[in-house]
């Protein structure tokens, strides 16, 4: 296409409205609270302004220690974590900050539950290390630290939030007899509009570390999140069923996905993530349930994997489950050494590939994706034959491979191959890998 004058405008026009058409029919599910007074987005992560951060006005701030937390790591403090909740939510309407000093703490599963008085958001400043009980008899639902029915909420302070997952992991053999119920998220977001997370560590979780579900506006940032790489389902942040979603600019090593984007999803923008060990970062797993909703709008971008065992997957079941799961871009991405770069897989989950997925993936952006991997098949594209892919765009994949096995040695130009069915392609730019056309 030229960039001379046009005599026709209508192509151009037709151009540029459809990136436009494409966030409107994702921005169209989102159905999000009004943000509370003075808070508002701005585009670097932060999720409120300077001006408008609520830790500078605080007028009451509640220590966890005058409700008998403590802070000796063996007592449970669960009691005066929840006591104290309720004067900072329930019982101020004037901006208030639930405070937990230095010092370590152990909890058995905590509820944060609003509504609570104030327009202002709530803000939850950890500074110590909290310590999970290693009595699994106290958790008899999925969560840890549970924040329920809010419309804003700031859980910050440069704490740790320590799941002592060992406890939990030794039931977990990562299959279907594991038990729902020891699904133990150590922070859980249900139900809440307008929460930002940010500066803090979380540590060896029973299950994932951070799950955000039925929310919308939530933020996130500077979080550095590990477990070990064998640690089962340690997902470092889960999000599903939330409308507008911006995670940025943090540490992420566990032993599962580092960040995963489930159904629901709309108008997510996830960026500056260093990710490894793991599964590295993906969409999905879609398809398993009934009553599940399209994913629209996410982007990941900026992100470096190091020695991640899958880059950028989309995952979905093979099951009759009919959603959809457009509009994606993977642009910036660095990888290295990550075994299985770009990869769609929709027979997730199933031993027999006979089935078919019915989850309709299209418009997928892989965009300036560049590193090494120790596969020759650096994409793999197994999309259904009841919903082929469509739209599946690549634009300067540039990877190299790298082995330390001695024959690789030997032969080092090893040719890669792509391996792709039921998806229709389009490249531009420079690719130094094969394309499926």
């Amino acid at each position: 296409m030229g960039i001379g004058r046009e005599t026709n405008a209508t192509p151009r026009l037709i151009i540029l409205l459809v990136p436009v058409l494409a966030f409107l029919s994702c921005a169209k599910q989102c159905n999000s609270k009004v943000l509370p007074r003075n808070q508002d987005h701005n585009q670097h992560g932060r999720g409120l302004t300077a001006d408008a951060n609520p830790t500078c006005n605080v007028d009451k701030v509640v220590d966890v220690m005058n409700f008998g937390a403590k802070a000796d790591g063996k007592h449970d403090d669960v009691m005066a974590f929840m006591q104290a909740w309720q004067e900072v939510c329930k019982k101020s309407a004037q901006p208030a900050k639930l405070l937990v000093p230095e010092g370590t703490y152990m909890s058995s599963p905590v509820i944060f539950q609003g509504p609570c008085l104030s327009t202002q958001p709530v803000i939850v400043e950890v500074k110590g290390t909290i310590l999970a009980n290693e009595d699994l008899s106290a958790y008899d639902e999925d969560f840890w630290f549970l924040f329920e029915k809010i419309n804003g909420v700031i859980l910050t302070g440069g704490g740790t939030f320590d799941g002592r997952g060992a406890s939990a992991w030794k039931y977990n053999d990562g299959g279907s007899n594991f038990p729902t119920m020891m699904a133990w998220q150590s922070i859980k977001m249900n139900d809440v509009d307008n929460g930002v997370v940010h500066d803090l560590c979380s540590v060896n979780s029973k299950f994932f570390h951070f799950h955000v579900t039925d929310s919308s506006n939530f933020t996130a940032y500077n979080l550095r999140i590990t477990a070990p790489c064998d640690s089962p389902n340690t997902d470092g942040m889960h999000i599903s069923s939330t409308c507008g979603v911006q995670v940025s600019n943090s540490v992420i090593a566990t032993g599962d996905d580092c960040i995963s984007v489930g159904p629901g999803v709309t108008n997510a923008n996830i960026f500056g993530i260093t990710c490894g060990p793991g599964h590295g970062i993906s969409i999905g797993s879609l398809g398993k349930r009934d009553q599940e909703k399209d994913v629209c709008g996410v982007t990941f971008s900026n992100c470096t994997l190091n020695n991640t065992t899958n880059g950028v997957r989309i995952k979905t079941y093979a099951s009759p489950i009919q959603i959809k799961a457009s509009d994606i871009t993977f642009q910036d991405i660095t990888m290295n050494n990550v075994q299985n770069p770009i990869v769609i897989d929709q027979h997730y989950g199933s031993r027999k590939k006979k089935k078919d997925s019915h989850v309709k993936i299209s418009n997928v952006h892989y965009k300036n994706i560049r590193g090494t991997t120790p596969s020759n098949v650096p994409i793999t594209l197994a999309c259904s034959a009841a919903a082929p892919c469509d739209g599946i765009e690549f634009c300067d994949v540039d990877l190299d491979f790298v082995s330390d096995d001695l024959q690789s040695k030997k032969h080092p130009n090893t040719t890669f191959t792509a391996c792709c069915t039921n998806a229709k392609t389009t490249f531009s730019g420079q690719n130094k890998v094969p394309i499926c056309e």
